[in-house]
């Protein structure tokens, strides 16, 4: 059995997450205990083909050290990671299933909460 991770928060900031985010931690928990990810909400973002975000200015200063989902996500899949968005998610934010990246599946409303006990553990990240 494997763990699943719920996402539910889009990207709050740059810098305070710069090193360490959400998706970078379930890199390393998919390491050690194998998992399952499920975006919900506004972070359903995440697994939208888009073009990679410009570069963030903040004055003459150039922030390098982003927090980067999207190449995360990208990451958890090609390990082996299932990863899934809720419907609803999509939904609500007028976003078609045809834009999600090669790979997600998208899940009714419910379906993942009714196979929460095929998993070990549920986590919130």
């Amino acid at each position: 059995m494997t763990s699943l991770a719920i996402v539910e928060r889009a990207y709050r900031g740059a810098v305070e997450v710069a090193y360490f985010d959400a998706l970078f931690l379930g890199i390393e928990i998919h390491r050690q205990l194998g998992l399952d990810v499920v975006l919900r909400g506004e972070a359903v973002t995440y697994a939208v083909e888009a073009a990679p975000a410009p570069p963030l200015k903040i004055g003459g200063r150039l922030l390098e050290a982003l927090d980067a989902p999207r190449e995360d996500l990208l990451r958890l899949r090609e390990a082996g990671v299932g990863i899934w968005v809720e419907e609803d998610g999509l939904a609500a934010l007028g976003i078609g299933r045809e834009r999600l990246i090669d790979g997600v599946r998208c899940a009714a409303p419910g379906e993942l909460a009714a196979r929460w006990p095929e998993y070990d553990r549920v986590f919130y990240l």
